[in-house]
Formats: structure tokens, sequence, C-alpha cells
């Protein structure tokens, strides 16, 4: 199907969806929220930094490789706070996907990444990071030059920083690529916007062999706003406009301007010893489970 096509076909579902109730409903089904995550009107970290920011200074390179356009970063301000500002950047047509390699960041954009929050923690500044990729840069050239070390690396550092790290999951939050600028104190998430392991098709094809069950591997991954909520994998849902966040950018844009600031002055008088064990406490609860044996 042509993406024209689809794409007013997608238009056709939602506007269907909103007579019966919001598109941002729970019960929306996980495969539909997939569709919507990946919109191709949907606003990108670009769109955000003209809606939401002020003063945004962008810096450029890993000071080891390159400067990856998957991922841009500076300092900014929001609400009367200086922040850095770190995150995947899509395009919005077909050269500006390609340029910016539709938002999968290869090694030299996690370093990047890096190179600026630590930057941001040497001005005590605190640092908000816009999620939305479909993963890391797979190919060859990526893992020549270290693409899992570079994804570790930032896990590893992003564990450790005495700044406040608010990360906003805007559209597709995909594996490790998502994790590489992910491990934020407050982990935000637009309604139909998804975070998982693995894409639904990748998903699909390995446990079925066939990517066309992609949207019963969509359900069972979990991978929804309010399916991450409820398992604390997340803290809060930043609710769309009804028929998605494409359809009223400047909407979407307040939404998260005022949970951005929200959050931020949560951090304002907390110590920096407070926020590392916090941290730490919220990651090591993430996949507990407890047993219960039949003594009967």
């Amino acid at each position: 199907m042509p993406l024209a096509t689809a794409v007013k076909v997608l238009d056709k579902k939602l506007k269907n969806k909103q007579n019966n109730g919001s598109a941002n409903a729970p019960e929306s089904s996980a495969w539909e929220i997939v569709k919507i995550s990946r919109h191709p009107s949907r606003p990108i970290l670009q769109d955000y930094i003209n809606l939401i920011f002020t003063n945004f200074t962008e810096f450029h390179g890993d000071r080891y490789f390159s400067d990856d356009k998957a991922i841009i970063g500076g300092f900014a301000k929001i609400g009367g706070h200086k922040v850095m500002l770190i995150g995947h950047n899509k395009g919005k047509n077909t050269n500006e996907n390609i340029e910016r390699n539709f938002g999968m960041a290869k090694p030299e954009g996690y370093r990047k990444a890096l190179r600026l929050m630590k930057l941001a923690e040497r001005f005590n500044l605190p640092i908000i990071t816009f999620i939305d990729t479909p993963g890391a840069f797979p190919g060859i050239e990526a893992e020549e030059r270290g693409q899992a070390e570079s994804i570790a690396k930032n896990i590893t550092e992003m564990a450790s920083l005495e700044v406040p790290v608010i990360s906003v999951v805007i559209g597709e939050g995909g594996s490790g690529g998502a994790l590489g600028i992910g491990v934020g104190d407050r982990i935000l998430m637009l309604s139909n916007s998804i975070y998982s392991v693995i894409s639904p098709e990748g998903c699909a094809s390995i446990l079925w062999r066939d990517a066309k069950y992609a949207p019963d591997a969509a359900k069972a991954l979990n991978l929804t706003a309010h399916a991450l909520y409820k398992h604390n994998i997340i803290d809060e849902i930043i609710n769309e406009p009804e028929g998605g966040a494409h359809d009223n950018y400047l909407q979407t844009a307040r939404a998260i301007k005022k949970s951005i600031t929200k959050n931020l002055c949560i951090f304002n008088q907390v110590p920096k010893e407070e926020i590392l064990q916090n941290r730490f406490e919220k990651y090591a609860a993430m996949g507990k489970f407890t047993s219960v044996t039949n003594i009967f």
C-alpha cells in the first residue's frame, strides 16, 4: 500500500475511534498506538525545540570521529530553567530522514550525548532527553566503531550523573538505542508513544517467523504508555490531542512543557546524594518478581 494511502487509512481509523472515545484511552490497541507513534507527520525534536525551549545553542561532534545528526543537543532554557537538551531527531521528509539516518544513532551520536551530559554535570544543569528512535543503527560501520560499547558506557555513566535527568519518549523508544539516552530519574511518555526492547515486527519475526504477527507481538510486549506505567517502568503519561500529536503540535508541546517544568521543580531542593540513591533504587526495583510455592 502506498504511504499516502496508508496515512489516509490510519487517519480515518483515528477519527472513527474519536467518535467512540479518545484515542488516548488505555483500551486503544497496542498496534494502533504503534502506528500513531510512527505517523509521518508526528512532531519531532526540532519541532519541540521551537515550541518549548528558548536560547537553544547546539553543540556538534563527539571529539573522536564525527558529528552524528541523528542526535542533537545543547544548552537551552525552559520556563526559566537552564538545561542541557539532548535527543534523537528524525527528519520531516525523505532527504532529512536520510541525513539524520531516520533517528538511528551511531556510536559517535551516543558519545556526543555523553560529552554533553558530562558538560551539564560540570555546570550543574539538569538534563532533558527526548527519545524518538526505532533503535540504534545496526550497520557494520557502527559495530566496527563500538556501537554496543558506546550505549553500555552511556547507561553506566548516566546511572552516576550527579544532576537530575528527565527523559521524554515522544515517538518510538526502541531497544538500546533509546536506553543510550534514557536512564532518567523521571521517565515521561506521550500517550501514543511506545517504548520496548524490540520492535513488534522484530519480535514477531523471532517468535513466529513471520512479521504479519506484529499486532500480536505489540500486545505481548506491553510497549504502550499505559502498560509501562502500570508496571512502574515510566513515571508519567502526557496526554496527546484526541487524534494524536500530529493533529495539534502546539497543544502537545504545551503539555510536554508543563510536565517537564513541573518535574524540574521537584529536583530544586533535592541533594545530589538523594538523587543518586533514588535513581539506584528506581532501576534496581525493575524486573523484580515474587513466586509463591503451593504448600498444600
